[in-house]
């Protein structure tokens, strides 16, 4: 499993982060399943994009909000 990070980009609403990167299609579904859903729940990641190609590949794109704090003094 490849897999590329990609730095924060501005929107409108917000600034995210994103990680994209490539699944094989050895990869089963309930597999991709439990890959993504640990990212979300462990690491704060939503699904922003999933791509199947016809050979069963999958590129998928995650993000999650960059939240700044404020300095206080």
């Amino acid at each position: 499993m490849g897999q590329t990070m990609a730095g924060g980009t501005a929107t409108g609403v917000g600034e995210y982060e994103f990680q994209r990167f490539w699944l094989p299609r050895t990869h089963s579904r309930s597999t991709v399943r439990r890959l993504l859903t640990d990212r979300a729940e462990y690491g704060g990641w939503e699904l922003a994009r999933l791509r199947l190609f016809p050979d069963g590949s999958r590129r998928v794109t995650m993000r999650r909000r960059i939240i700044r704090v404020a300095r206080t003094l």
